[in-house]
């Protein structure tokens, strides 16, 4: 893309991160803290968007001990999930048990992720070479011989030009850095989409079970204090099919699936209390170019399967920064080497985790989706009832995962200005 300079404002860092979610805003505050001026853009005004991922994981909990920011985190409003329970059919179980983990937090936070996002942009503004630019959302690249050296933006004081030495892509499965960059991505498949929405909660309710499957139908319940946050599972493009029986059948179908009062559903007054989720799985060939990283779900989608999406993207911000910021700090551009090994790094448990996604999507909740018969317990499920010990495995592969990382970038700048 070509501007005139009196057309756009100028503006330079180091490094220009675009989105300001969970993996743009860790790997600002991780650069910014070893010195590394710079930029990350948030298209919108504030964080303040419902129905995102809110499971902070122990492995993400862990670097925040790291960082030196546990405690702080934690005095933040939050639930904490000890172990994951579902009910599958008129029968509970607990299917993982964090206890065990080998963290300093043996559980899942439940917390608002725009919660999340201002406490880490708040710890990123004490560092001087950090700015964050709001309802500044990047339209195009900037591009020289080839190279990506920038990102075009509009922003309050217009058009932007950013110039920097490494652009991130941080802004999500529907990213425009990607597409700008022409990145070619892998369809995984995903056989479900998702109906989020917001159930009163009442003083006495029980603990629910986290997830509950029957006949035909599978729903998720976090608890997020004065309400559920509740996801409703259907089968792929079946939105159109939900809204043809209407609104009464669907406060029907999830007051019989949660077990709570059907007065309280009436709360979900119209559609628009009612917001589809299009799942999708997928992961890029190649998550760079010259000047160019992309990590997070900008470099590989989700399933919301085990609520794994957020803490991936934090893994990919991590390693991003223990492998970048010797030769962001050294000067002079960044070889495409320094790129690949970033990817190296994360591509492997990223393709492990989506592999097992696209498991149980395949032969799990797409036969739940289509089944007529009462469901039974799985075996495996029953292996887990009877033999507790078991329950470690789910909890591990949830709650850290496949090659957890680890903050090794320094914090270069003085406290008494950190602390700003």
């Amino acid at each position: 893309m070509e501007r005139t300079a009196a057309a756009s404002t100028l503006l330079s860092a180091r490094c220009c991160i675009v989105g300001g979610g969970p993996a743009g805003m860790m790997l600002g505050l991780l650069l910014a803290r070893a010195g590394v001026d710079t930029i990350v853009l948030e298209k919108h005004n504030d964080f303040l968007r419902d129905f995102r991922g809110d499971t902070i994981h122990p492995s993400t909990l862990e670097l925040m001990y790291e960082l030196g920011l546990l405690d702080e985190f934690l005095k933040r409003p939050h639930n904490e999930l000890a172990q994951i329970e579902g009910q599958i059919g008129n029968e509970r179980v607990v299917i993982g048990d964090f206890s065990h983990l080998p963290t300093r937090c043996k559980f899942i936070a439940l917390m608002p992720q725009w919660d999340f996002l201002d406490f880490l942009a708040e710890r990123a503004r004490r560092y001087p070479s950090f700015r964050l630019e709001m309802e500044c959302e990047a339209d195009d690249l900037l591009i020289e011989n080839g190279r990506v050296v920038g990102v075009a933006a509009r922003g309050p004081r217009g058009a932007l030009d950013i110039r920097a030495a490494l652009v991130i892509g941080a802004d999500g499965r529907h990213s425009t850095v990607r597409a700008k960059a022409r990145l070619e991505s892998r369809d995984l498949g995903a056989p479900i989409d998702v109906l989020w929405m917001r159930v009163p909660k009442q003083p006495g309710d029980a603990i629910a079970p986290l997830g509950r499957i029957d006949t035909g139908r599978i729903l998720v319940m976090l608890d997020r204090g004065d309400y559920w946050q509740s996801a409703f599972v259907i089968p792929k493009g079946g939105y159109d099919e939900v809204r043809r029986y209407g609104l009464e059948a669907l406060r029907d179908e999830i007051a019989r699936l949660s077990g709570l009062d059907r007065a309280r559903f009436e709360a979900l007054a119209d559609w628009n209390d009612i917001k589809l989720l299009t799942v999708a799985v997928d992961r890029l060939d190649r998550w760079h170019r010259p000047g160019l990283l992309c990590i997070g779900d900008a470099a590989h989608a989700m399933s919301p399967i085990g609520g794994v999406g957020i803490n991936l993207a934090i893994q990919d911000a991590v390693a991003a920064a223990n492998l970048l910021v010797p030769v962001l700090r050294g000067g002079g551009s960044i070889d495409d080497a320094a790129l690949a090994r970033v990817q190296r790094r994360r591509e492997l448990p990223t393709r492990i985790i989506q592999r097992m996604q696209v498991l149980i999507q395949d032969r799990v909740i797409r036969r739940v989706l289509a089944s007529t018969a009462p469901i039974e317990l799985p075996w495996a499920l029953r292996m887990l009832r009877r033999w507790p010990v078991l329950r470690r495995l789910p909890a591990r592969l949830v709650g850290i995962g496949f090659r957890p990382e680890h903050v090794e970038t320094p914090e270069l700048v003085p406290p008494s200005r950190a602390q700003g």
